[in-house]
């Protein structure tokens, strides 16, 4: 069964600190692209929504998917973690067969 990408209450917050940070709520962008070092790459960023995005809102935080990357996107997991060597938004996608050490690349 496939199912639209899942954003954690982790992901939203940060979103919200984000925009109380910026006066800015701009949304997240969660997109697929071609390229990278395993075929695809995930291109976060903030930025506006479009007509066609799918959007998933959570007490006023929204991160919006393009309608060519949400097949690549089913059943994935949009998070938010903080580390040693940084803070940044990740995807968990269970269609990735393969991806690179760093998380940002991989293939189907």
């Amino acid at each position: 069964m496939t199912l639209p990408p899942r954003v954690t209450d982790r992901a939203f917050a940060r979103l919200a600190e984000i925009a109380d940070l910026t006066g800015d709520a701009k949304p997240l962008r969660v997109g697929v692209l071609g390229g990278g070092c395993s075929g695809f790459q995930y291109d976060i960023r903030l930025d506006d929504p479009a007509s066609d995005d799918l959007v998933l809102e959570k007490n006023g935080a929204k991160v919006v998917v393009d309608s060519v990357s949400l097949p690549f996107l089913q059943n994935a997991v949009i998070d938010f973690t903080e580390e040693l060597i940084g803070a940044r938004f990740v995807v968990e996608n269970p269609n990735a067969t393969a991806s690179c050490g760093c998380g940002t690349s991989f293939s189907i």
